[in-house]
């Protein structure tokens, strides 16, 4: 017998993983190969733990359902909090994929065959699906585009999935008295050349990451309560369309911010969009005035009233650091990666420090969405960071994960402190920096 193999692209396979913990998928059923019925289905399918369900049709949507039980054939309803169905569709390669939780954890799926209540595929042993949107509630249009009719319906493992390392491999210490640590370690720091008073860090990348989410949430640990200054939101094109300078007010018990956030445009894939790279370089050398107003179609001029046109070092960025969404890093296209390219050796040419932040790991990670004490124990965080870190080419120990403040009213400690230790690298970075340029000279300015 020949070899039964995936029906999913790479690009479909992307966006399949990206909706779990762990991205490594084996395929234990195949509808077309093994039959379209439920007999088939529950030989394959059973008791091989979390398992998504993959269902084609000639309206080019991949959609279907995940569990993270055993199908057993009990022919109960089975209770699944981790359970949803998904959909996302093969001609509109930007849109992310939708993710529908149960409204009642409870049922699940009935344990007959591929039954989710909402969604049954295999129905009556055919190749079709029966939909009728109750327990997970859905609009039919963007879950199958109302085509009930299978081209092939496939069923994988997914291996690895709420497995966490039995010993975090970067250590962290979780308690108050390293936060207040850390807030001291930042307080106290002064750069080591005195024409500066503080370090200039730029945040990049692309739009949705969370550039100005961190800006907020770094500002919320010393206000000592959640703040919002920074726009922050959802859209299909960049919030950000100044450049912004953000200082930072001592607070918590803190006298001293020895660093400022700069914010530009996010990256976009696109021609004449989202930050342009001589725009990027302008910024970089200090030429680009806060509040400069971007125009993706054309870099900034020398004679604009925001062209700062002899800057010193104080003007210039002592750090770069490029921030992704941890859920979309398995979706980066090759545009995308190239864009960071060429900002990086623009960078390098510029011998500044660059580092990767990671955001939004609860969301990729359902493990550290439970317990933020789990980043560094999670398989699936730590594959992200390794797999970011070769695909931008930076060392693994300048990628950082965090967590920004997004929903919730107060700020708590573990939070804190995975965002001052992301503080802590950077102004470690912007140290060295300085060294590479020490000179008596400019120490002495």
């Amino acid at each position: 017998m020949s070899t039964v193999t995936s029906s999913l692209n790479k690009w479909q396979k992307k966006k399949l993983c990206s909706l779990f913990n762990h991205a490594n998928l084996s395929l234990l059923f195949k509808a077309s190969v093994h039959g379209y019925n439920a007999n088939a289905f529950h030989q394959k399918c059973n008791m091989q733990g979390p398992t998504v369900i993959v269902a084609y049709n000639e309206s080019g949507y991949v959609f279907g359902a995940f569990t993270c039980k055993d199908f057993l054939q009990t022919n109960q309803n089975v209770v699944d909090d981790k359970a949803f169905l998904f959909s996302f569709n093969d001609k509109e390669m930007k849109e992310d994929p939708m993710r529908v939780l149960s409204g009642n954890p409870q049922f699940a799926f009935t344990d007959t065959g591929p039954d989710f209540g909402s969604l049954v595929f295999l129905y009556n042993n055919s190749a079709s699906v029966y939909s009728n949107p109750g327990t997970y509630q859905f609009d039919p249009q963007q879950m199958h585009g109302n085509d009930l009719q299978l081209t092939e319906c496939e069923v994988y493992r997914v291996e690895g999935y709420g497995a966490l390392m039995e010993k975090p491999w970067r250590n962290v210490q979780w308690n108050s008295e390293r936060r207040k640590a850390l807030l001291s370690i930042i307080s106290g720091w002064k750069p080591s050349v005195s024409s500066v008073k503080q370090a200039r860090i730029l945040l990049v990348g692309p739009v949705g990451a969370g550039k100005s989410s961190f800006f907020n949430s770094i500002n919320s640990v010393f206000k000592g309560y959640v703040s919002s200054q920074a726009n922050t939101g959802t859209a299909g094109t960049s919030l950000t369309i100044q450049f912004r300078t953000y200082y930072i007010k001592p607070g918590s018990g803190v006298s001293h911010v020895p660093f400022t956030l700069c914010d530009s445009m996010g990256l976009e894939e696109g021609l004449n969009t989202g930050l342009d790279v001589d725009d990027f370089a302008s910024i970089l050398k200090g030429h680009i005035q806060d509040r400069y107003q971007f125009n993706p179609s054309m870099p900034i001029q020398p004679d604009s009233p925001h062209f700062h046109k002899s800057p010193g070092l104080k003007d210039k960025i002592h750090c770069v650091v490029y921030v992704i969404d941890t859920c979309k890093v398995k979706l980066l296209s090759d545009k995308m990666i190239e864009k960071f390219a060429v900002f990086r050796r623009k960078t390098n040419q510029l011998k500044i420090p660059q580092l990767v932040l990671l955001t939004k790991m609860d969301e990729a990670c359902p493990l550290v969405a439970g317990d933020l004490k789990n980043v560094y124990q999670s398989h699936y965080i730590n594959k992200v960071m390794q797999e970011v870190s070769a695909q931008l080419g930076v060392s693994l120990s300048a990628v950082v994960p965090v967590k920004n403040y997004c929903h919730e009213l107060e700020i708590d400690s573990q939070t804190d402190i995975l965002l001052l230790n992301a503080v802590v690298q950077m102004l470690r970075a912007t140290e060295g920096y300085f060294d590479d340029l020490y000179n008596p000279d400019e120490r002495s300015e």
